[in-house]
């Protein structure tokens, strides 16, 4: 699956918390913050007042972060991974990249939230060489800089 052209690929309890974030943000978090630029703004010379600017910078971050959720959210792919052994979005990877070990999430980086796990996307360069593939299968591809990179699938699991 392409987020690009399928939109982000969620588990149902990532999309329920990003949904949850979503509503805190709208209902509380937009409140609080037109009270502090308020509360700020009655201190008189709004150049100098560093506590408007504070929550004027606080408010432009809580604005991107719920245009971006709604971004999300609004053409998100709910489902589970995969559990016929084929790398796809929401499965865990683990490859030898030019011999090298490593062990990711093939998806969107607010599914893995609480975890350690590196996160790459599925239209990555990588991402995009390994999708469909299955334990064994060998394959290459190019990194941005240029460099090819071989590559062996070890093991899938479902996220």
């Amino acid at each position: 699956m392409s987020e690009a052209n399928e939109g982000t690929w969620l588990t149902q309890e990532a999309y329920d918390r990003l949904a949850a974030e979503l509503n805190q943000l709208i209902n509380f978090g937009r409140k609080e913050i037109a009270k502090k630029i308020s509360e700020a703004r009655d201190e008189g010379d709004l150049k100098e007042n560093g506590g408007y600017h504070a929550a004027r910078e606080e408010q432009g971050k809580i604005e991107m972060r719920i245009a971006r959720l709604e971004e999300i959210l609004a053409d998100a792919v709910i489902g589970e991974a995969s559990a016929d052994g084929k790398v796809d979005a929401g499965t865990i990877v683990t490859l030898t990249l030019n011999g090298n070990e490593q062990h990711f999430l093939l998806g969107s980086p607010e599914i893995s939230e609480g975890t350690d796990l590196d996160v790459f996307s599925p239209d990555s360069p990588l991402g995009q060489a390994i999708m469909g593939l299955s334990v064994g299968d060998e394959t290459s591809y190019a990194a941005p800089n240029g460099k090819v990179f071989a590559v062996k699938i070890l093991a899938v699991t479902p996220y």
